[in-house]
């Protein structure tokens, strides 16, 4: 029963979370089957395989330190937040080289770090609570995990992660050569250096006073990270405005669908409505098509005709007159 708790515990709040991201993305979704790929590798691949270097580690550490404060040290330190961040990015290098498509914005960096760190998250949870918290001290341990993994430090690792999508978005955004290696590089040294500082005072700060100092500093990176997202967020709004302005002169798109387009409330409106009239998977299909499109507008005037950029945009362009016309009642 334990082991069940624990596991249902870890799982279901980072579900939870990584649905929260995926609703940020308010004008160009990214396809569930991929979010879903960097969730299990976060949770299996990254997880399981950071647990047996850091494993390893620990015990090469204590041979040589002969001390259980200097092996947690280090290993807390040094070794872990190195190990867990670059098997936690290596899902979102594998995004950022084989589904470059699909790496529109920073936005998008920050969805896919945060749901990769997600997965790993789940899975390190189910271990804590379960091994420290049941195994250790009945239901009342139990308890205890849940409210410090799950609400204190929940967002820990999508926070460090975000940082590595960042840094790979604007990579993939770039026009100079020197930033398409140096931001990745940024982005995993500040999720390495984060996730270093917040397991320090973890190691360090024992007292009430200590994890009262811990909580503040990483709640205050969480609430950095969430204002950062809501500025690009407003941003893409922007770049709907202006690139799809065409497609409404042109009379691709009404002005009421325009509008709805450049509003993320307004489609939250119209897709709830969507619901009920039957007609969701076109509504979401046409608006999905519209942030696409915004994106490829954008890249080519960032990167010129970059992979096929302006068949793309032709494609997409079809692509929303065949969806317009599902939408309009049949004549009779």
């Amino acid at each position: 029963m334990g082991l069940l708790v624990s596991i249902l515990a870890g799982i279901i709040p980072m579900f939870i979370f990584a649905w929260f991201l995926y609703l940020l993305d308010r004008y160009e979704k990214e396809p569930l089957q991929l979010l879903f790929g960097v969730f299990s590798w976060g949770a299996v691949v990254a997880a399981g395989a950071a647990y047996i270097i850091n494993t390893l580690s620990s015990m090469g550490l204590y041979l040589i330190t002969q001390s259980d404060f200097a092996t947690q040290l280090t290993l807390s330190t040094l070794v872990a937040p190195a190990v867990e961040e670059t098997l936690k990015g290596a899902a979102v290098f594998f995004v950022y080289l084989v589904f470059r498509s699909e790496f529109d914005s920073p936005l998008d960096g920050v969805i896919y770090g945060g749901i990769t760190a997600l997965g790993f998250a789940a899975t390190e949870n189910i271990w804590y609570i379960h091994r420290l918290g049941f195994l250790e001290s009945g239901w009342q341990g139990t308890l205890d995990l849940i409210l410090i993994r799950v609400f204190l430090v929940g967002w820990q690792h999508p926070f460090y992660t975000a940082f590595i999508g960042l840094g790979f978005a604007i990579a993939r955004r770039s026009t100079q050569t020197i930033w398409k290696w140096i931001a990745p590089l940024i982005g995993c040294s500040t999720a390495v250096s984060f996730h270093l500082l917040h397991n320090l005072f973890a190691v360090l700060l024992d007292s009430k006073s200590g994890v009262i100092f811990s909580t503040f500093w990483d709640w205050s990176g969480y609430l950095g990270l969430l204002i950062l997202v809501l500025l690009l967020i407003k941003r893409e709004q922007r770049w709907m405005k202006e690139f799809l302005a065409v497609e409404h002169k042109q009379e691709l798109l009404s002005l009421d669908q325009y509008q709805t387009a450049c509003s993320a409330l307004r489609q939250s409106f119209v897709f709830l409505k969507a619901r009920f009239q039957g007609n969701y998977r076109e509504i979401r299909r046409f608006y999905q098509t519209c942030g696409d499109l915004m994106h490829k507008k954008h890249q080519l005037i960032k990167h010129g005709d970059d992979l096929g950029t302006t068949l793309e945009i032709q494609r997409l362009r079809a692509k929303l007159k065949l969806v317009a016309k599902e939408l309009q009642p049949p004549t009779l």
